[in-house]
């Protein structure tokens, strides 16, 4: 019953899991960035956060700053809620879904910068924080067209022949995610990555890049 269809960029499926008209499924390309999205949040439950170190510019001199366990317990747990809205977006077979989970990556990533308590990276957080939600705009709209178009949102009806997909729809997908993913507006401020708590801002870049990647197998398979 369950034939991912062709052409699909991800390959054959290799689970199947049926909610009425949603389907989430996993193919070998979706399972990798699954499992690599699943390997990073465990990382970051089990791991201690890094002191920051400073290094004086033209000398030796070098002082490691102190950490608030509060905002390193309200990190990580942003990080994991980034981690886990990650893993939705990797697994699920539904436009809507994913464009719920894309914005949930958005709002943890916000959440995760804002955590450290300093001014230039409370400014770029604030920054981020008017593009996140700029991006809903064309990433809902993207979806909307979608479903007035097709009449479906689910993946295993797009990927076919039979459904036509507006490009302005894969456009408004592809905009929508490099808003809600930071990237490449913000992948480069050196801002964010003054923030506290390796690995935890890392997650803002690894969810970043797998959402990326998703959407591409996304728009491409259409």
């Amino acid at each position: 019953m369950f034939n991912l269809p062709t052409p699909n960029i991800g390959g054959p499926e290799l689970f199947v899991l049926e909610f009425g008209d949603i389907v989430a499924y996993f193919s070998p390309y979706t399972a990798a960035l699954f499992a690599f999205a699943l390997l990073f949040t465990l990382l970051v439950i089990v791991s201690r956060p890094e002191r920051q170190m400073d290094i004086a510019f033209g000398g030796d001199a070098y002082y490691a700053k102190e950490v608030d366990p509060g905002l390193m317990r309200f990190q990580r747990f942003m990080a994991i809620a980034c981690g886990l809205a990650t893993l939705g977006a990797m697994a699920t077979g539904d436009v809507f879904n994913f464009t719920l989970f894309a914005s949930l990556v958005g709002i943890t990533n916000i959440g995760i910068v804002a955590a450290y308590r300093n001014r230039h990276v409370l400014n770029a957080a604030f920054q981020y924080g008017i593009v996140a939600m700029l991006a809903t705009v064309p990433l809902f709209g993207g979806a909307a067209i979608i479903a007035a178009s097709t009449g479906t949102l689910s993946m295993w009806e797009l990927f076919t022949d039979a459904v036509t997909v507006p490009l302005v729809a894969k456009a408004f997908l592809v905009l929508g995610v490099m808003g809600e993913g930071m990237a490449p507006f913000y992948v480069a401020k050196a801002e964010i990555t003054r923030a506290q708590g390796a690995p935890f801002i890392l997650m803002v870049h690894v969810s970043s890049l797998l959402l990326f990647l998703r959407v591409a197998e996304i728009v491409i398979s259409m």
